[in-house]
């Protein structure tokens, strides 16, 4: 399917609509390359948690869409984001995806590199004579970088809106993740699991907020389970699809689980078989507090443009190319918490694993939609369920039902924002 053509920004006007989209917005590769610039390239993207780092000389590789991108911390503690791509003749300079070490080297010629991406020496000197200066031949880096509960960020624009006006409301779940810790601390330590899908990138983000499939994509989960995920995602839910501005959108579970009103029942468990667990809850946040944040449980919202937390886990968004798409997923993991620990491992495991049903379900979507976008005709997608009923909440947040397309939405109108708005010189 091909796009009208109109110039730039009024393109995009016609091709996003307030209760519609036009299939060309996934297939089409200029597409694709505009979001490269407008979206990841200058918004704050979500990169890798400082957990995942803990010692000097660490470094992990993660990514920026496309682009690999190393988060090392240096010997003084500072975390840095740094280019994969030797200054000197482009070679990709981190193959393995982790590993600690006060130089990184280049294997075609020999460079290397502090943990902080200054150029600390070539072999053979003399061939470059005495007056070549080190301090402009560091590796490239991302020119802003921000945490926010150890969660960082990273952003190609040098100016811009600080990460906490980028997170603005989103900054809540954050906190309600970490407040789940009996210490205060979310810790990425359980590795990591890849899923590439032949679709486009915005095919995960709407989904990833979105009430309406489960009770039809995960029915078999929801039959062999014996939790209350289901009710969640029924026409009768309490919960709520909300648009949190800035394009980061949620399912707001925690209507429905206050009124089932059950310790742990989010994680589809009981205080029995967390027994270590919840009495550190109590101990830290004393029982009432401690019980309220157990029955809230974990939040479900998607941070644009890339990170998504689903209660029990972690999803990264890479887009490789205008039909190509990866996730990157792992267990959340909780400091002083070690017997959930061990239980969202398996529970993750199960979900989204080798032989886990949950993802599967979704991508089998995810490419069964690409293929259907290609369709001549029609040419647009619906976004109207829901249109009637939406309302301001007590926050100022625009909300609907659970199985509402506020969400979607959402992200289509702070995407067109973003494609359409004057770049800076």
């Amino acid at each position: 399917m091909t796009a009208p053509t109109p110039s730039s920004g009024s393109r995009y006007q016609r091709l996003i609509e307030d209760d519609r989209v036009h299939g060309s917005l996934y297939t089409d590769p200029a597409v694709f390359a505009d979001e490269m610039e407008r979206i990841w390239y200058r918004t704050w993207v979500y990169v890798g948690h400082e957990s995942e780092i803990p010692e000097p000389g660490d470094y992990v590789v993660k990514s920026i869409g496309p682009q690999s991108i190393i988060m090392s911390r240096d010997r003084q503690g500072g975390v840095h984001l740094l280019l994969n791509r030797c200054s000197h003749r482009g070679n990709q300079l981190c193959e393995a995806r982790r590993g600690n070490t006060g130089a990184l080297r280049c294997q075609y010629h020999g460079w290397t590199f502090g943990p902080d991406g200054a150029l600390l020496g070539y072999p053979f000197r003399q061939g470059y004579g005495p007056d070549t200066p080190k301090s402009g031949l560091g590796l490239g880096r991302v020119p802003r970088t921000d945490a926010y509960q150890g969660f960082v960020f990273g952003s190609f624009a040098e100016e811009g809106p600080t990460l906490l006006e980028h997170l603005g409301s989103a900054r809540e779940a954050l906190d309600r993740v970490a407040r789940l810790s009996p210490l205060g601390r979310v810790e990425l330590t359980a590795g990591w699991l890849r899923h590439e899908v032949r679709a486009n990138w915005k095919m995960l983000v709407e989904n990833e907020t979105d009430g309406y499939h489960p009770q039809f994509v995960h029915s078999s989960i929801f039959e062999v389970g014996e939790s209350h995920v289901a009710e969640v995602y029924s026409e009768k839910s309490a919960a709520t699809a909300r648009d949190l501005g800035g394009g980061h959108t949620e399912h707001d579970l925690r209507p429905q689980f206050r009124h089932i009103d059950v310790p742990l029942a989010w994680f589809g468990t009981t205080e029995q078989r967390l027994p270590d667990y919840c009495r550190a809850m109590r101990e830290r946040h004393g029982d009432t507090t401690a019980r309220e944040i157990l029955v809230d449980g974990s939040p479900h919202i998607m941070i644009f443009p890339n990170l998504f937390i689903a209660e029990i886990q972690l999803f990264v968004i890479q887009p490789l190319a205008v039909d190509r798409t990866v996730q990157h997923v792992t267990p959340l993991q909780f400091a002083g918490a070690p017997d959930l620990n061990r239980r969202l491992l398996h529970q993750v495991s199960g979900s989204v694993g080798p032989a886990g049903f949950l993802l599967a379900d979704d991508s089998e979507m995810y490419e069964r939609n690409q293929r259907g976008v290609a369709a001549r005709l029609p040419e647009w997608l619906v976004l109207r369920r829901g249109l009637n009923r939406e309302h301001i909440d007590a926050d100022g947040h625009l909300a609907g039902a659970a199985t509402d397309e506020t969400t979607q939405r959402a992200i289509w109108r702070h995407i067109r924002t973003l494609l359409t708005e004057e770049c800076p010189a």
